[in-house]
């Protein structure tokens, strides 16, 4: 299929052909018949990408923060690295459009295959051929609407959930502060709730295309003294980086008056006229309640309406009711339109017009790609490497850390790239320009059934690990899954069997166990007293991996890594784990706790503990571990040194080149593939993920939680590293 992509880097647009997008339970697939480019929104991130990096920086300081902690907490090297690796990738376009569905996943209700919908949502809504979209981000459009029509209802709910913050009234004079698209949207909307309607912007075709609405419009300069204290209520719809609409809304608003941010403005408040008209101040999120939430919009929760009446799905419906009735017709805010192959001509428009709304329409199923069209390299044909050449390796997932540590890692190690996929396709094919893949697509089953790798990495999300894992195995094809191996004792146990039928290889992303500053503490005699400190800095609430069904939180997710560490480094069984902890947002589960505290006991007295902190400072550091035996102490830092005594003596290992195993691991399973090497025994994983998963247990119970009695059984002693 086509999609519209461009390029962080330098902005560059692209019409490519990507695989056909991944159905997932929850979501529908939908071709699509229409879509609208945003003026202000895609006008603004083109121009954003076009930046160098001084001005991506001054445009997106907030980004430009967390690259600066990044380097306090990961270093400058490896910073650079995925600075350069996130520039290089492509990106969607878009999140208005209009289609009809051809497939309903699993638990997807109210839409069914030759429905037509309004979808909704960046990275879902896009500019291409297909789109898959949450169940909640699909709205039915009523019979007799146009399908070029419906692509407005993003716009439209966006309209609607400003003006629903007004509380506005019938009869209730409302200003509209910037007359672009999603200005002419909210007049209109204004309009059919009865409202008198009054508008500003800098531009003569703007103005009267809302006086041709039926609202009364001025030209910003001069308006003062027309429409000073005459609004009821004031949305600004405006984008700009000066404080100008914020002052002026203050001067046209009444006493008590809500004003209503709907645009993007910077928000520099007077306070003598806030305080003294003692006005209100409100932002508009987005299309309504739901947006953002991952429970609604990915796991479709939907809010009760006795609750909350107006959610981003139904604003969609109440904008498409609007226009089945005739009060909105959003054809006459179309200023330019064109089919899908004549994209760089709609962008080119974009940035040297002021176009109100763009229309893109797409040709029926088989139309043949424009001259536009960026296509697919495809391989002359499939070589295993049992006829010659290094081992050929195919990717699930291409997501940041695939695209940043697991490709380079395996092609630096020898392994040939073959085969990528993802869920939605475009970032399968970013990986193939960049990494030189043979192929890209979007469905598992094209590297599962490949027939012609030798390995099979997986770098998805937490919750598909183990359903990918048992496939790969029991195709008897070696894989190398990311952490968490399994984010329950259900997974674990399928994989366990699985292992004992397959006589394929299997490999975890515990890296750190093959550091060589891990491998020069592993012989120091025991019992051992361990202590593993993590800094690991807080994520965002909305974060998938703070999502229990999907990332497990950060426990299951990434505390795995330093509960493996400890594993790989006792010299016995762990038999007794014990979790306490808290969250640093209240918003979140305990089961989501990102500040925990893990004791583990291992069966010749040894002991070991993981302090693992979202909130603490960058300063001291991300990792430190420490270790106590009779007569030696070590500790590694960061991954960087190591300092061992013994006795008096004191030796330091390593260098100052940060190195947590990746190398190493990577190595091994080059060796392993090409024969030159022993496989390593799957129990080590399996045991570690044990503790994990207890470890879980017991922040729920409060108590010491036992090990192997709860996990799936073990065929013989755990052999770590």
């Amino acid at each position: 299929m086509r999609q519209v992509a461009r390029r962080l880097k330098d902005g560059a647009l692209e019409l490519v052909e990507v695989a056909e997008p991944e159905l997932a339970p929850g979501f529908a697939l939908v071709r699509v018949e229409s879509s609208v480019i945003s003026a202000g929104t895609e006008r603004a991130t083109l121009a954003a990408a076009e930046k160098g990096l001084i001005g991506k920086a001054r445009a997106r300081p907030d980004q430009a923060r967390q690259v600066l902690e990044r380097i306090n907490r990961d270093g400058v090297r490896a910073t650079v690295e995925l600075v350069r690796q996130r520039l290089d990738e492509l990106g969607p376009l878009g999140y208005s459009a209009a289609g009809t569905v051809l497939q309903a996943g699993a638990a997807t209700t109210g839409i069914s295959p030759g429905d037509r919908v309004a979808i909704a949502g960046g990275s879902f809504a896009n500019h291409a051929e297909l789109d898959v979209v949450p169940n909640l981000l699909c709205a039915p459009v009523p019979a007799g609407v146009a399908i070029d029509d419906a692509a407005f209802t993003t716009l439209g709910a966006i309209a609607m959930q400003g003006f629903r913050r007004s509380g506005a009234e019938v009869g209730s004079t409302v200003i509209v502060l910037g007359l672009g698209l999603v200005g002419q949207l909210a007049v209109r909307i204004a309009l059919a709730a009865g409202c008198m309607v009054r508008g500003v912007d800098l531009d003569p075709r703007m103005i009267a295309l809302a006086e041709s609405a039926g609202a009364r419009a001025w030209s910003r300069q001069g308006c003062e003294p027309e429409l000073r204290a005459s609004a009821d209520a004031v949305l600004i719809c405006a984008s700009t980086t000066d404080d100008d609409p914020i002052r002026l809304a203050a001067e046209v608003a009444r006493d008590r008056a809500p004003v209503v941010v709907v645009g993007d403005v910077r928000l520099n408040i007077p306070r003598a006229p806030f305080y003294e008209k003692e006005l209100d101040l409100r932002l508009s999120r987005s299309y309504g309640p739901g947006r953002y939430d991952p429970e609604y919009e990915l796991h479709g929760h939907d809010y009760p309406a006795g609750y909350v009446r107006w959610t981003e799905r139904r604003n969609m419906e109440s904008f498409l009711g609007l226009i089945a009735s005739g009060r909105i017709r959003p054809g006459e805010l179309v200023t330019h339109r064109f089919a899908i192959g004549e994209v760089k001509r709609a962008y080119e428009a974009l940035k040297s017009e002021r176009p109100v709304a763009i229309v893109l329409t797409y040709g029926p199923p088989g139309t043949e790609p424009s001259a536009d069209l960026a296509p697919i390299s495809r391989s002359e044909g499939a070589r295993r490497r049992r006829g010659g050449g290094e081992p050929r390796f195919g990717l699930i997932g291409a997501g940041s850390f695939a695209t940043s540590k697991m490709i380079p890692g395996l092609v630096a190690a020898g392994l040939e790239p073959a085969r990528v996929v993802s869920a939605a396709g475009l970032s399968a094919e970013s990986a193939r320009r960049r990494f030189g893949f043979e192929s890209a697509g979007a469905g598992a089953e094209t590297v599962l059934d490949a027939g012609d790798l030798d390995l099979i990495a997986i770098a998805t999300p937490h919750n598909s690990h183990a359903a990918l894992v048992i496939e790969a195995l029991q195709r008897d094809i070696a894989v190398y899954v990311e952490k968490p191996l399994a984010l329950d004792w259900e997974q674990l146990a399928a994989i366990s069997a699985a292992l004992q039928a397959s006589a394929a290889p299997l490999f975890v992303g515990f890296n750190r166990r093959f550091a060589p500053t891990a491998r020069e503490l592993r012989p120091l005699p025991g019992p051992r007293l361990m202590s593993f400190r993590v800094n690991a800095g807080p994520l965002s609430p909305e974060h998938w991996t703070n999502d229990l069904e999907i990332g497990g939180g950060r426990l299951k997710g990434e505390g795995c890594h330093f509960v493996d560490f400890l594993c790989d480094q006792a010299q016995a069984d762990p038999s007794i784990v014990t979790a306490s902890g808290f969250v640093s947002d209240s918003a979140l589960p305990l089961a989501a706790t990102d500040n925990f505290n893990l004791h583990i006991q291992f069966s010749d007295g040894s002991a070991g503990t993981v302090a693992y902190a979202a909130d603490a400072p960058p300063g001291p550091g991300k990792e430190r571990f420490e270790i106590t035996g009779p007569g030696v102490y070590a500790f590694i830092d960061d991954f960087r040194t190591a300092t061992i005594w013994r006795g008096r003596k004191k030796v330091s290992v390593g260098s100052r080149k940060q190195d947590k195993g990746f190398t190493g691991q990577f190595e091994l399973i080059r060796k392993v593939l090409a024969g030159d090497a022993p496989a390593p025994a799957p129990e080590g994983y399996l045991l570690s993920t044990m503790v994990t998963l207890a470890a879980a247990r017991s922040l729920e119970t409060g108590i010491g939680e036992p090990v192997v009695e709860q996990g799936p059984p073990l065929s013989e002693r755990p052999s770590f590293g």
